[in-house]
């Protein structure tokens, strides 16, 4: 990952680049942990909530499939600051950006999955389920075009 980066940085050294990375990685999961915490939370007690006594089976099993993937998110986007403290000064901040960048990557993905798994569960018990359907489909393909596409195509 660090090593594709254009030469636009000249005067930085390999550990300053690594330094910087790993800066702007942490930026970038302060913002998705705060997601998929405020999710998780919603998500956590709907159970307790009277209404969920009346949800069908596949709503239940929406809901389970939903808050394991927001869980796995979860796993994945906090897993840097557990590696962090584990090779804290043992010189292998290059790894530690590389393997943390793939967990954000992957903790990334079950957010999407959470947020539309939620979108769906909701939709599908307050408006039914062709338009639970429609919403997902739409979300999997805003999520698909912005957070994948759109930078792709700008690389």
């Amino acid at each position: 990952m660090a090593d594709r980066e254009p030469p636009d940085r000249g005067d930085e050294t390999r550990n300053e680049r690594y330094d910087r990375n790993w800066t702007e990685l942490l930026q970038e999961l302060r913002v998705a942990q705060t997601g998929v915490q405020i999710l998780f939370a919603f998500l956590l007690t709907l159970p307790f909530n009277e209404r969920f006594a009346t949800v069908t089976p596949a709503q239940k099993v929406t809901y389970i499939v939903t808050i394991l993937c927001t869980a796995v998110a979860t796993l994945f986007l906090i897993a840097p600051v557990s590696h962090h403290r584990i090779l804290f000064r043992r010189g292998r901040k290059g790894q530690l950006v590389a393997v943390s960048s793939n967990l954000a990557g992957i903790g990334l993905w079950f957010l999407w999955m959470s947020v539309v798994g939620a979108v769906f569960l909701i939709f599908q018990v307050v408006v039914g389920l062709p338009w639970a359907i429609a919403a997902s489909v739409a979300f999997v393909a805003a999520f698909i075009g912005v957070w994948y596409v759109m930078p792709t195509l700008k690389r």
